[in-house]
């Protein structure tokens, strides 16, 4: 991202200019690289995405989950692209080859010591604006999920190891194990 200058806006053309391998988010027309997920962050990642797979499958649901990298277009401005950890949505017509256009309708960011900030504060505010009904921050350091649900205004903090009820899907509750265990 050296070539990139800070105060320049950029746009979606921008992102998919990037030199191979090189990935960044847009928001509000500022770039923002990203760094590879650890090894960690992926299995935090696999697990949930397989937890929330099944159970939509299980229930017959129209539902859809995508894992990172999935190019989500929060507006259409062309300022505004994101690749959350993990995007459920549940209005298939904001499907398409490129990704989703339109808000997902739950989104989980599993925290890096680089994407702190990003995940706790500007994806937050980006995602409520955006129509995002449930918002969940993953963060392994801290041993503890943040979940925002958007619909109800309410915010609920767990402990890895404790049953985490996800507001989109009745009945549908996870139990994130400890780091070690996953």
């Amino acid at each position: 991202m050296d070539a990139y200058k800070l105060g320049d806006s950029y746009t979606i053309d921008d992102i998919y200019a990037l030199p191979d391998g090189e990935r960044a988010e847009l928001i509000d027309g500022k770039l923002y690289g990203m760094a590879p997920p650890s090894r960690t962050h992926q299995r935090i990642s696999s697990f949930l995405h397989n937890e929330i797979y099944n159970y939509i499958k299980a229930q017959g649901g129209d539902c859809e989950v995508y894992a990172a990298p999935f190019a989500v277009f929060l507006k259409k401005d062309g300022n505004n692209y994101v690749e959350p950890d993990l995007s459920v949505i549940c209005t298939p017509s904001n499907l398409d080859d490129r990704g989703c256009h339109g808000a997902p309708d739950w989104i989980l960011e599993i925290v890096s010591p680089g994407s702190r900030r990003m995940d706790y504060m500007i994806k937050l505010f980006k995602y409520r604006n955006a129509g995002v009904k449930e918002y969940w921050i993953v963060d392994p350091d801290r041993n503890r999920i943040t979940v925002y649900n958007f619909l109800d205004d309410t915010v609920e903090e767990y402990m890895f190891g404790e049953e985490v009820p996800a507001g989109l899907f009745q009945g549908l509750s996870i139990r994130i194990p400890p780091v070690s265990i996953i």
